[in-house]
């Protein structure tokens, strides 16, 4: 089903990402994840791939097997980082032959080690690029772009970035899920200003539970977003007297109070990034799924 047709329910939904991992030795633990998140009753489930789509026929594999196997309703990211006509028509006809509708387009991050994104080909540059070239030969797909509360790293302003998206929609994009942040007054303001700018698609807030201090500063250099300084002096204290099991925790209940912020306020859902933890993710949706 399209997430489009999914996201005009009117009670608050919990959407996931996952990160299919490399080895194939790892896939049972993974899909074990998966089963137990599923009783969660997720709205859909985003599945990315690595850089350069070192990844991408993994997650063809697993988005078919989560909706013929699991039930569930898979989202398919893709990048324009090596693209070609050619690439993109094999894997969207797999996705198409695998019953999955759904496709997240994205420009894609520079490869591990770079700081600079260069792209492969002249016609796929950006996230729109994408969106243009599915929605006009690959008809009957729902179409998700990527928003940045705090603007992407390398726009030159809000502004800038917001017409970006703009551009995105009008090329036919049916929703939007923001990177991670973590003061959800950016989140509410960047609604707003994408509704002055014309944007009406449902923007749909995604959600970072801290688990590694280390993890999330290598994080934060690259997808724009900041930290509140009182949030990371907790972080960073927490860490020295109790280890990484203290930053997981705070992170734990962090994500739970945003949460709750974001549901009061009106937000339709949220996005969680799982980082392919189960127990993190049972926790902390079980303080909502009663609403």
């Amino acid at each position: 089903m399209h997430i489009a047709q999914l996201l005009q329910r009117q009670e608050p939904f919990l959407s996931l990402e996952f990160f299919p991992p490399k080895d194939r030795a790892q896939w049972p633990g993974f899909f074990d994840v998966v089963r137990q998140l599923k009783t969660l009753d997720p709205l859909f489930c985003s599945v990315t791939y690595g850089a350069g789509g070192s990844t991408q026929h993994n997650t063809l594999e697993i988005v078919a097997r989560m909706k013929q196997e699991y039930g569930l309703e898979p989202l398919a990211h893709l990048t324009c980082v090596g693209a070609d006509r050619k690439r993109l028509g094999v894997f969207l006809e797999g996705l198409r032959e695998a019953g999955v509708q759904n496709v997240l387009a994205l420009r894609g991050d520079p490869p591990r080690g770079e700081t600079a994104f260069t792209p492969d080909s002249e016609e796929f540059q950006h996230g729109n690029d994408l969106v243009s070239f599915i929605r006009q030969d690959f008809v009957g797909f729902s179409i998700g772009v990527a928003g940045y509360p705090e603007k992407h790293p390398e726009a030159a302003s809000l502004d800038e970035d917001l017409g970006h998206l703009r551009q995105k929609v009008a090329c036919g994009a049916d929703f939007i899920i923001t990177q991670l942040f973590f003061d959800n007054d950016a989140y509410f303001d960047f609604v707003a200003r994408a509704r002055d700018e014309g944007i009406t698609v449902p923007i749909i807030p995604g959600i970072l539970p801290v688990q590694n201090l280390a993890a999330l500063k290598r994080m934060l250099t690259f997808c724009g977003a900041s930290v509140p300084d009182d949030y990371m002096r907790d972080l960073e204290r927490v860490q020295q007297v109790y280890g990484e099991s203290g930053v997981r925790g705070l992170g734990l209940g962090y994500a739970k109070n945003q949460i709750r912020n974001l549901l009061d306020r009106g937000a339709p859902g949220v996005h969680l990034y799982t980082l392919n933890k189960a127990d993190t993710c049972l926790d902390i949706w079980k303080d909502f799924a009663r609403r």
